[in-house]
C-alpha cells in the first residue's frame, strides 16, 4: 500500500512543537495550520516513519481485540497518512468486513465500499483509490480514520472538505479512532460541526 509516491520523505527533521509540545496557530488561520502540519509529516525520515506506523498499527489492532466488531471503515493514505496496509490484512484474515471511504460529491457525506486488500483499485475523481469492483455497504460500526493534525479535545483537523463531519453527525454514531503521529498534535479551536473522536491512536500512546 503506497499514500503517494509523488510525495518525497525528506530527512530534514520536521517543524519543533511550540512550548507545551504541540504546534500552535499561533494567530494564522486553519489554513496555514494545515500547510504547516503537512509539512512536519511530507518531513518523517520514512524509516522513523515506518517504526511509527507499526507502532499505530500495533495499537489499532489491539483495540480490535478487545472490541471484537466484526467491520471496519479503513482508509487508503494519501499524502504521508500512516500505512496501515499489514493491519488491514490481518483484520481480513481474521474475518473482520472492511470497507473504504468513497466522495460522491462536494459538501456531502462519504458512502462506503466493501474492500478485501489486494484487490484491484481504482483511482476516483476526487484521486481517492477505490475499488474498481464497487460494492456500496452500510457505515460501518467502528471508522479507522487519519488526522493531518488533533488537538486535546479529540477533535480532527483533516484536509477542510469536512466529509467526515458529515458522515459522522448521523445517529448511531461509529465508533472512531484517529490515527496521526504525535508530532501533528495542534492548537486550534473547533468549530461547532466539529466532531470529537472517540480516541486517537499515535505512535506514542
Amino acid at each position: 500500500m503506497n499514500g503517494d509516491p509523488r510525495i518525497p520523505c525528506a530527512g530534514a527533521a520536521p517543524p519543533a512543537p511550540a512550548a507545551g509540545g504541540a504546534l500552535t496557530e499561533a494567530g494564522a488561520d486553519k489554513a496555514a495550520l494545515r500547510k504547516t502540519l503537512l509539512a512536519a509529516r511530507r518531513a518523517l525520515d520514512p524509516a522513523l516513519k515506518a517504526r511509527w506506523d507499526e507502532e499505530i498499527g500495533a495499537r489499532v489492532l489491539a483495540w480490535w481485540r478487545r472490541a471484537q466488531v466484526p467491520e471496519m471503515g479503513v482508509y487508503w493514505p494519501l499524502q504521508g497518512e500512516p500505512e496501515l496496509g499489514p493491519v488491514y490484512a490481518e483484520l481480513a484474515a481474521a474475518g473482520v468486513r472492511l470497507a473504504l471511504p468513497k466522495v460522491v460529491a462536494p459538501d456531502t457525506a462519504l458512502v462506503f465500499a466493501r474492500w478485501e486488500p489486494g484487490e484491484a483499485m481504482v483511482t476516483e475523481q476526487f484521486g481517492v483509490q477505490v475499488p474498481a469492483l464497487l460494492r456500496e455497504v452500510a457505515r460501518p460500526p467502528a471508522i479507522v480514520l487519519p488526522c493531518l493534525g488533533f488537538n486535546a479535545g479529540r477533535y480532527r483537523l483533516g484536509y477542510g472538505g469536512g466529509y467526515y463531519d458529515r458522515t459522522l453527525e448521523k445517529a448511531p454514531r461509529p465508533v472512531t479512532l484517529g490515527v496521526a503521529y504525535s508530532i501533528l498534535a495542534a492548537q486550534f479551536a473547533s468549530a461547532p460541526y466539529d466532531i470529537a473522536l472517540d480516541l486517537i491512536i499515535t505512535e506514542a500512546d
